[in-house]
């Protein structure tokens, strides 16, 4: 065989070999793209949207100067009324403020929790009600200080004060000039009726931007509640928080219902 013909047939072979080997390629290429897996070098796909949940829902948000409001309160919990008290305002959509003693934080950390986890807002009523205007302002921090360190192992902090029997002095205004002061307007006495019927007239009556005096300690009161609700509703009231109310209380501010003094 010449010279010139052994090249010819290297030459056949490397071409026959090339088509080949393109064709192998071409028929195993398809087929190695399994399932969740994507080529090397192509773009990742979209990723699709999350599907929405409870937790993702909008925040409340209920403007007090346009809307008819009150604001229910609740003093001295949290006891063994809390609880079925936060159930029946949740179940109506409503919200309320609890305003807890320090001494009774302690051992219910997790009724505490339940409270905040509800949309309920958390004040500081003192660690075990003294009438603060006959304390010197030592104490008064003190009373305010081991309340708010109770709700801290909570997990929670107070954003207002109330002070018990609504005892103010000026020594009590400066002792708790860091924070808004939310006494009331409408007083149920709850506390001395223990009557389930006279405290669901006194509340029912609450005007627009009142703030409105409770407490959780009593049976009584709690069996009023969704009777409270429900005939404030039905006028068109949104049952608020105090500083929804409010809507941007000032550390230092007094006050009794939607304004300050």
């Amino acid at each position: 065989m010449s010279l010139r013909e052994r090249r010819r047939a290297a030459l056949t072979l490397v071409v026959v070999f090339v088509l080949g080997c393109v064709a192998m390629v071409t028929a195993v290429q398809p087929s190695a793209v399994l399932a969740g897996e994507r080529p090397q070098g192509s773009p990742a796909p979209a990723a699709a949207p999350l599907a929405p949940t409870a937790k993702q829902a909008a925040p409340r948000a209920v403007d007090c100067r346009n809307l008819k409001c009150v604001a229910l309160t609740f003093d001295d919990g949290p006891g063994p009324y809390t609880a079925g008290i936060v159930k029946a305002l949740k179940a109506k959509g409503a919200k309320a403020t609890f305003f807890m003693l320090g001494s009774q934080v302690k051992g219910r950390e997790a009724a505490v929790r339940a409270v905040k986890a509800a949309g309920m807002e958390i004040g500081n009523h003192s660690f075990n009600h003294p009438d603060l205007s006959k304390l010197g302002a030592r104490a008064i921090r003190s009373q305010v200080g081991r309340t708010d360190a109770a709700l801290a192992k909570a997990g929670v902090k107070a954003t207002l004060y109330r002070p018990p029997y609504g005892a103010m002095s000026r020594t009590v205004r400066a002792s708790l000039a860091d924070r808004p002061i939310s006494l009331w307007g409408v007083d149920t006495l709850d506390w001395r009726t223990r009557s389930t019927s006279a405290t669901l007239r006194a509340a029912s009556a609450a005007p627009r931007g009142a703030i409105v005096l409770m407490h959780d300690i009593h049976g009584s009161t709690a069996k009023a509640v969704p009777g409270i609700v429900s005939a404030l509703q039905a006028k068109g009231y949104h049952l608020v928080t105090v500083s929804e109310l409010l809507r941007a209380p000032q550390p230092g501010k007094v006050y009794t219902g939607r304004y300050a003094r």
